[in-house]
């Protein structure tokens, strides 16, 4: 699958909302748009985004969010994604 071209691509680090050191790179939200996604569930997108990343999850990734969408379905959005909320977990929770 050839992921090199989507009509959009975001890759926001989402680092900061977490429990994690300044400036590192361990939490993604990744926004891809494009018609290869076509009659292809939801499931099955995020299994071929993680795919196509999977050394990157391999090295320090904790956690990714995607939005994949055919070019179709985000014209017809506002083209705009939820931001994450904070996370409200990790170790500085624990006592």
């Amino acid at each position: 699958i050839n992921f090199y071209q989507p009509s959009h691509l975001d890759i926001i680090n989402e680092s900061y909302k977490h429990n994690v050191p300044k400036d590192s790179e361990t939490h993604f939200k990744v926004v891809i748009i494009s018609d290869l996604f076509k009659d292809i569930g939801l499931t099955k997108r995020h299994q071929m985004v993680y795919d196509v990343l999977k050394e990157e999850l391999k090295s320090g990734v904790h956690a990714l969010s995607i939005v994949a969408k055919t070019e179709q379905q985000w014209q017809e959005s506002s083209k705009t994604v939820e931001p994450s909320p904070q996370c409200l977990g990790g170790m500085k929770h624990q006592k």
